[in-house]
C-alpha cells in the first residue's frame, strides 16, 4: 500500500488558511477573531474591578467586594451548565442564531458589570453578569467548534479547529486584552492601597458597545449556506 505523503504546508496545518477562499468561512473566522477580543476582558479584569470597591468606604464591608473570586466563580458554574443547552439550541435555531445569542450575551456580560455594584440591589447585576457568561462563552466557542467540524473536509478539520482556536483564544484574546488594558489604564489608576479605582462604568459600557457592534455586523454579514437543524 502506497504511503500518502504530506507537504510541509499540510504538516504544519497551514492548509486550513485556504478556507478563507470561502466567503462563509472567511466571515466566520473574522468574527471569531473579533469576538475573541472579548474573551479575556472579564477573565482578566472582573476580579480587580469588583475588589476596587473596597477603596470606597461605602462599599468596604460588602460581601461581594471582599469575595470577588467567589462571585466570579459563578461564571465557571454557568459555563459548565450552559454546555448542556447547546444541542437543543443548535437543532432548533441553527448556528447563526446560536452564535448571535452568544454575541448579545457578551453585551449583557459587560453591561451588567457597568450597572452593578457590590451593595444590594446592585450586586444582582454582578450575579446576572456571571450567569450570562456561560451563554457568552459556550454558545460561541462550543458551537463554533461544531460548525468547523460540519463545514470542513476531514483532511483539514484538525488544522481548521486549530485556526479557530488561534483566531479566538490566540490573536483575538491577546489583542483584546491589550486594547482593554489601554482603555482601563485611561479611565482607572492604581491607588496607594493597591486598588484599581476610576471610571469603571465607562470602561464596561465601551466593551458592551464594541460587542453590540460586532453582533449587529455579524447578523448582517454572516450568511451560512445552510442552517444547522
Amino acid at each position: 500500500m502506497k504511503k500518502e505523503t504530506k507537504s510541509w504546508v499540510e504538516t504544519w496545518g497551514f492548509d486550513s488558511f485556504k478556507l478563507f477562499k470561502s466567503r462563509e468561512m472567511a466571515m466566520f473566522f473574522i468574527f471569531s477573531y473579533m469576538l475573541g477580543m472579548s474573551l479575556q476582558v472579564t477573565n482578566g479584569y472582573a476580579t480587580p474591578f469588583i475588589t476596587s470597591f473596597k477603596g470606597d468606604p461605602a462599599m468596604l464591608d460588602t460581601f461581594a467586594a471582599n469575595n470577588a473570586t467567589l462571585l466570579v466563580s459563578i461564571s465557571q458554574v454557568a459555563e459548565a451548565l450552559c454546555i448542556l443547552l447547546i444541542p437543543f439550541f443548535l437543532k432548533r435555531y441553527g448556528i447563526k442564531v446560536v452564535m448571535l445569542i452568544a454575541m448579545l450575551a457578551w453585551v449583557l456580560r459587560f453591561g451588567f458589570f457597568g450597572l452593578g455594584n457590590p451593595a444590594f440591589p446592585g450586586v444582582t447585576f454582578f450575579i446576572l453578569s456571571c450567569i450570562v457568561y456561560g451563554v457568552a462563552f459556550d454558545f460561541f466557542n462550543v458551537s463554533g467548534g461544531l460548525f468547523v467540524d460540519q463545514k470542513c473536509d476531514v483532511k483539514v478539520r484538525a488544522s481548521a479547529q486549530g485556526l479557530f482556536m488561534l483566531m479566538t483564544n490566540g490573536l483575538g484574546a491577546s489583542i483584546g486584552t491589550i486594547l482593554a488594558g489601554m482603555v482601563i489604564n485611561h479611565y482607572c489608576h492604581w491607588t496607594d492601597d493597591g486598588y484599581l479605582m476610576g471610571d469603571w462604568k465607562t470602561c464596561w459600557f465601551i466593551f458592551a458597545g464594541y460587542a453590540l457592534v460586532v453582533a449587529v455586523a455579524f447578523a448582517v454579514l454572516f450568511r451560512p449556506k445552510k442552517e444547522q437543524k
